[in-house]
């Protein structure tokens, strides 16, 4: 199931996207013009990542520095241990779309009680 995010043009070089689906996907548009999506929440503590720096083809979390490969999903930096999921991404006709990942996330322990119990 490809799911649209935006338009390429709509997303500048350097930006980055978050997809409200659940969980939350961040779709990165690199300085080089490659684009990647991964799981917005940190593993280590709820963050987005959509908010956090980008350099090359890694985000550093904007809460504890924790880098992540957007090419792989996995941790450059702790205090994350676990890599973020990665999913595929297609641009048709000038449009981004994501293909989520089957995968099981790894995420923090508060979101994934949260997701799994329905508790706020």
């Amino acid at each position: 199931m490809k799911i649209p995010v935006c338009r390429l043009a709509d997303l500048p070089r350097g930006e980055a996207y978050r997809l409200e689906i659940d969980p939350p996907v961040s779709v990165f548009h690199t300085d080089d013009g490659e684009v990647f999506a991964i799981d917005d929440t940190c593993t280590h503590q709820d963050a987005s990542l959509a908010d956090g720096w980008l350099e090359g083809c890694e985000v550093e979390c904007p809460l504890h520095a924790s880098k992540f490969d957007l090419r792989t999903g996995s941790v450059d930096s702790p205090p994350a241990k676990l890599p973020v999921r990665t999913h595929q991404v297609v641009v048709e006709d000038g449009m981004i779309y994501v293909e989520p990942s089957q995968a099981v996330p790894n995420l923090p322990p508060c979101v994934g009680a949260r997701l799994a119990g329905g508790l706020a």
